[in-house]
C-alpha cells in the first residue's frame, strides 16, 4: 500500500491506476474505521489529512484524464484544509530511486525520471512559476549558474513542498500564458481572440496541442497535469 509524493506524471500507467485504487482503500479505512491496514504507516500518516487526500486524488484524476482515463469516484474528505502530512514513508528523492528500479525494464510515466537537477527543474518550472515568482527566479538562477553545488536531493523536497501549495491567481495566469506561447502558433487565431480565453480554456488547449504536435518539453512538464487539479 503506497501513496506516492512524487508528481503523478512520473508514474507509469500501472502505478498511476494502482495508487488511485490504494488511495480509495485508505479513504475507506479512515472514513469507516476499518481495522484492515489501519496501522499501516501509509494509513497512519494520512490520518486527519482529509483535504490532502482529496487533493492528491484530484492530482491523480487530472493525470489520468490527461492520459485518456476518466475518474468518477470523488473523495469528499475535507479535514485540515491546505495541510499535508509532514512525514514520508520514503523521502521524495528515495521515491525516485524506487521508481527507477521498478521501471528499469518497463515503461516509465509521462514524465521521464530526471537524470540531473537541470532536467528536474525543466520539468517543474511552470508549476513553480504558477505559485511563487521569487522562488521561480531564485531556483532557476542558481540552477542555470551551475555554481551552487546542489543536486536533486537538495532541491526536490523544496519542489514537492511548493507544488503542495495552491497556485496564485496572477502567477497561474502568467505561467499558463507562457506555456500557451509555445503552442499558439499552431492555430490560426488572432492575438485578441487569445486574450478572451480563460486560463482554464488556455490550459486545456495547451494540453491538446502539446500532445498533438509532440512538443516534448511541455508534454514532460508537471504543470500540464497538475494545474488542472486545482480550482482555477
Amino acid at each position: 500500500m503506497r501513496i506516492w509524493d512524487v508528481n503523478p506524471g512520473y508514474l507509469n500507467r500501472q502505478s498511476l491506476l494502482g495508487e488511485h485504487r490504494e488511495l480509495h482503500a485508505i479513504v475507506s479505512i479512515i472514513k469507516h474505521n476499518k481495522k484492515g491496514y489501519s496501522r499501516h504507516p501509509e494509513t497512519l500518516r494520512w490520518q486527519g489529512f482529509g483535504w490532502a487526500l482529496n487533493q492528491r486524488h484530484r492530482l491523480l484524476a487530472a493525470e489520468m484524464n490527461l492520459r485518456g482515463y476518466q475518474d468518477r469516484s470523488p473523495v469528499l474528505l475535507k479535514t485540515q484544509q491546505y495541510q499535508w502530512p509532514q512525514v514520508f514513508v520514503d523521502s521524495p528523492s528515495t521515491q525516485f530511486l524506487i521508481l527507477s528500479k521498478k521501471y528499469k525494464s518497463i515503461e516509465q510515466g509521462r514524465i521521464p525520471l530526471p537524470k540531473n537537477v537541470q532536467q528536474l527543474w525543466a520539468q517543474h518550472q511552470y508549476s513553480v512559476m504558477a505559485r511563487d515568482e521569487a522562488e521561480y527566479k531564485y531556483i532557476g538562477g542558481w540552477i542555470s549558474s551551475r555554481k551552487s553545488g546542489k543536486g536533486m536531493n537538495d532541491i526536490y523536497p523544496e519542489l514537492v513542498s511548493l507544488l503542495r501549495r495552491p497556485p496564485v491567481e496572477g502567477n497561474l495566469k502568467d505561467a499558463v500564458r507562457q506555456m500557451w506561447k509555445n503552442v499558439c502558433s499552431y492555430l490560426s487565431i488572432s492575438g485578441k481572440a487569445d486574450e478572451r480565453k480563460t486560463t482554464q480554456i488556455l490550459l486545456r488547449e495547451t494540453q491538446r496541442l502539446a500532445f498533438l504536435h509532440n512538443i516534448v518539453f511541455l508534454k514532460q512538464s508537471t504543470a500540464l497535469g497538475e494545474l488542472p487539479a486545482w480550482k482555477i
